[in-house]
């Protein structure tokens, strides 16, 4: 097998056709195709199966293409790694983060990191949770920031920063929340439309969290990213669980109010958190330039 065959055969995983893989490669589809069937001959196994007018992984593929993406994600690793040692002034800070933090938080400390470090490059990806963690295990960034590290997952925390989620809605809604609160605010959130993220989302998993602890069922509407959320609630159509850093500027303003929902205000962290072992030179500057100037600190034992 060869990187090439490795390449190809991803493409091929991700876009679910010979035609699409071979536009995303910039090769002919005779070529897709014959690298992927040299790839599985080496194998003696089927890695894909005709779908259609396209392809879909067998079993054996998906276990395949798992292996491929961290194998793919080293690799580049350690070009960088390498690029990093020869010229320690430069390199290049692979980063990704969840959509708040990547919205609210991660501008203000690429902003100051760039002035600092001006010969380094910043390659920064943003989606949600399972989207940032997977980047991660696959070795495809060098560090993320994010919500709490599930127990189990084999990460290393190198700083973090307090941050806190509450519940807000149009000035108006929040008035009526106001005043229903003598007879009742469980018995009106629950028949108020509440705005959710899509599955996946850290932020979604806390509302529902939360609902089931409000014990209540309400109306839901899933809006698939922060800013939509942030206008949705602005014109009425809701409320929503949010972090405060993701909407301070409405807040501020007054377009946006907090509703004093029983067990809220929800204190969490937001988390800087890499593969363990030593970091590359960017990260580790990251990590200091945070700590330094982002409001972040250093964990402490069993945090």
């Amino acid at each position: 097998m060869t990187l090439n065959q490795l390449r190809t055969f991803l493409a091929v995983a991700e876009t679910g056709s010979v035609r699409a893989a071979a536009e995303q490669l910039v090769v002919t589809q005779a070529a897709v195709s014959a690298s992927l069937a040299a790839l599985q001959r080496s194998l003696a196994v089927a890695l894909v199966v005709p779908d259609g007018r396209g392809l879909r992984l067998t079993e054996a593929g998906r276990a395949y293409a798992g292996y491929v993406r961290r194998i793919l994600g080293l690799l580049d690793e350690a070009s960088l790694a390498a690029r990093a040692a020869a010229d320690p002034d430069r390199g290049e800070l692979r980063i990704a983060a969840v959509t708040t933090a990547a919205e609210q938080i991660i501008p203000a400390i690429l902003g100051g990191f760039r002035i600092r470090y001006p010969h380094t490059g910043i390659r920064l990806e943003a989606g949600n949770r399972d989207r940032v963690h997977a980047l991660l295990d696959r070795h495809q960034v060098d560090i993320i920031l994010g919500g709490r590290p599930e127990p189990g997952w084999d990460v290393t925390v190198h700083a973090i920063r307090p941050h806190e989620l509450v519940v807000v809605a149009a000035p108006d809604l929040a008035a009526r929340a106001r005043e229903s609160a003598a007879s009742g605010l469980l018995a009106w959130l629950a028949r108020q439309t509440w705005l959710l993220r899509e599955p996946g989302s850290g932020t979604r998993a806390t509302t529902d969290t939360l609902l089931a602890e409000l014990d209540i069922a309400p109306p839901t509407l899933v809006v698939g990213s922060n800013g939509a959320i942030r206008e949705s609630a602005r014109v009425g159509l809701g409320v929503t669980l949010v972090s405060r850093d993701g909407v301070a500027d409405e807040l501020a303003a007054g377009k946006l109010a907090v509703i004093d929902v029983a067990g809220t205000p929800l204190h969490r962290d937001w988390y800087l958190v890499a593969q363990p072992g030593a970091l590359m030179a960017p990260a580790a500057r990251l990590v200091a330039h945070a700590i330094a100037a982002g409001g972040f600190r250093r964990p402490v034992a069993n945090e």
